[in-house]
């Protein structure tokens, strides 16, 4: 079987790092799902406004290696306790496939490139190939005593995000919240713990510095990127 691309997401993640681990996490992240032209046809959304949340299918497009392993390295483990490959959502699976449940803001008809789908508590790289999109069905989806395993251990590592000398001023207020997010849930690799060392995070046109020391995280610089 082949699989193409039906669209691509639009999100303010340039780069890998900083990106949220799982979608949901931080719900305000906000992405535009773009069709590609075959699949611009607002007859293939007919329907989808009456749901509220979306399962997308798609690529882990910048994670391609050579053959694949058995088993990886959690980076909420501390990156170095090993799980089988199927056993984690690891990017490194042998088909390279992204799951992402995402809530569904609006369909936007009117656009240029419309229908375009515009999602929230998004967890994908800028420009990531969709492979298809589904309603997220509660009755079917949600199975409230499913087991964690060792992600329980995981889900509540959050650190404070503190900024400096005012800077989240310079940050637009409709992205505030989701930077904000992004940094409380931690985005370096889980085995560097170093209060000396600086962190540079891409998000939505801006180079935005950090420390971490203990559970405190200080945003020292935000510059513009420019293009």
């Amino acid at each position: 079987m082949e699989m193409t691309p039906i669209a691509t997401i639009r999100t303010p993640f340039p780069t890998k790092f900083g990106i949220p681990r799982q979608a949901g996490v931080v719900p305000d992240t906000v992405g535009k799902i773009v069709f590609l032209p075959a699949y611009r046809n607002p007859d293939a959304l007919r329907g989808l406004d009456g749901f509220s949340h979306l399962w997308l299918l798609w690529e882990f497009s910048e994670a391609k290696r050579e053959g694949w392993s058995p088993t990886v390295r959690p980076p909420r483990l501390g990156g170095n306790k090993r799980v089988g490959v199927f056993a984690s959502r690891s990017p490194f699976h042998p088909n390279r496939l992204g799951l992402s449940c995402v809530k569904l803001i609006s369909i936007d008809n009117d656009d240029p490139e419309g229908p375009v789908l515009k999602v929230s508590g998004i967890d994908m790289l800028d420009g990531t190939p969709v492979f298809d999109v589904k309603p997220y069905i509660p009755v079917a989806d949600c199975i409230p005593d499913a087991l964690e395993g060792y992600t329980a251990q995981t889900r509540t590592h959050l650190l404070e995000a503190h900024f400096e000398n005012g800077l989240e001023e310079l940050i637009p207020k409709d992205k505030l919240d989701a930077l904000t997010g992004v940094l409380e849930n931690d985005p370096r690799p889980g085995y560097e713990n170093d209060p000396q060392k600086e962190y540079g995070l891409s998000f939505a046109g801006f180079d935005v510095g950090f420390r971490v020391d203990g559970n405190r995280l200080s945003v020292f610089r935000i510059t513009k990127i420019i293009p």
